[in-house]
């Protein structure tokens, strides 16, 4: 039981303030604007859109500022705006066809349809601390970055004029790249074979169907995301996966008029895909073949992406006639624990007053005391039962 405190409010005004004020830091140094962090952090801010599973940068870059820097803090605050839009419609969906790459990699083979694009990646650089950053640069980039527009506001138009990117967006197909050619992977699953789950309007319900574990591990904290990805791999579910296709870019989104009956664009948004390829054992009945794994994040979010593509296929074990023995297997264990909002706000409820459950657990404690010494007084009295189911009783709120 969490109670309230009377006279508190002007405590509470005053550490507003105070927030306030770290917020701003040294105020003979500039402002940071909402505009630096969504160009300059565009990494955090495609972060915070995913797990805040709202797709907005300024809205995005806005909530980190407010939360100084807590991602944490700024997925709770987009999510908890998010609740107060009106949803008018649904769009079509998305299709990563048809994206505009800005990188594309895969892992299986060197030569793939469409080619390889390398783009933007920390994967080849030393992790050595660039002292340069230190100043303002001065490094001429205008010959990659166009005319200098953020990657949210150019449009797939601008890029598909580009002679690269247009033709490997073109050259790209739905299915795992080149093993699509070969009969070593599982078929997809057709589309449309049933209606979508949608969790944020029903809850998921145990066992999940894959959509709701899709949709949940699309909005899930990525540092516990990969957590449990990584237990898979060291031996705890035995999935080491390959990575058949990664791929970063835009794709239209397509909204129908239900009084009209037309499909009209209504902007791009930016996607990271990843497809993974398992080694799969059969009982039998199946020859042994490449099992699948997916994901799709909003932004740039290529590490969550190949994390959740890999518990999608970890948490299909039940499906494909394994054992669930680990807890990456397990999709109530991870969907159940894997939204950053819902564990941070357990978490940290646990600084606000709790005076009325303290006094009972102390009077409990009190009373197993009396026992304990009672029983060591007398040692043919029987021990009472109870303490342990009482404490676990008045340990939850």
């Amino acid at each position: 039981m969490i109670t309230s405190i009377k006279g508190g409010e002007a405590a509470i005004a005053a550490s507003h303030r105070l927030l306030a004020k770290r917020r701003r830091g040294n105020p003979a140094i500039a402002d940071l604007g909402v505009d630096q962090i969504r160009e300059q952090l565009s990494l955090a801010v495609d972060r915070v859109m995913s797990e805040g599973s709202l797709y907005d940068p300024d809205l995005a870059a806005l909530a980190i500022k407010q939360s100084e820097g807590d991602l944490t803090e700024a997925i709770y605050l987009l999510r908890a705006f998010r609740t107060t839009l009106t949803r008018f419609g649904y769009a079509e969906p998305v299709d990563p066809a048809a994206m505009v790459v800005r990188r594309r990699i895969a892992t299986t083979h060197k030569d793939v349809p469409g080619g390889q694009l390398l783009g933007p990646t920390y994967d080849y650089t030393h992790r050595i601390l660039d002292i340069a950053l230190l100043r303002a640069s001065s490094d001429d980039l205008t010959d990659l970055a166009g005319d200098g527009e953020s990657s949210y506001e150019k449009g797939a138009e601008d890029d598909a004029a580009e002679p690269g990117s247009d033709s490997a967006a073109h050259a790209l197909t739905k299915d795992c790249g080149v093993l699509a050619l070969a009969d070593i992977v599982e078929d997809a699953r057709p589309d449309g074979q049933s209606e979508v789950a949608d969790i944020t309007r029903d809850p998921v319900e145990f066992p999940s169907t894959r959509d709701q574990r899709l949709q949940s591990l699309a909005r899930g904290d990525e540092g516990f995301l990969m957590g449990l990805c990584y237990s898979t791999m060291r031996g705890y579910g035995r999935n080491h996966p390959f990575v058949a296709e990664l791929r970063c870019g835009d794709v239209a989104v397509v909204l129908t008029i239900p009084e009209l009956n037309i499909a009209v664009g209504i902007g791009s948004i930016c996607l990271t895909e990843c497809q993974t390829v398992h080694l799969t054992t059969s009982d039998g009945a199946l020859p042994p073949r490449y099992t699948r794994g997916y994901g799709l994040v909003f932004g740039h979010s290529e590490r969550k992406a190949l994390s959740m593509a890999i518990l999608d296929r970890s948490l299909r074990s039940a499906e494909l006639g394994e054992t669930a023995t680990y807890p990456g297997q397990d999709d109530e264990f991870v969907l159940s624990h894997c939204d950053s909002v819902a564990a941070s706000g357990l978490v940290q409820h646990l600084k606000l007053p709790h005076y009325v459950d303290f006094q009972a657990e102390m009077q409990l404690l009190g009373q197993m005391c009396a026992d304990y010494a009672e029983r060591h007084a007398n040692p043919s009295l029987k021990r009472t039962p109870g303490p342990d189911t009482m404490t676990e009783a008045l340990s939850g709120d």
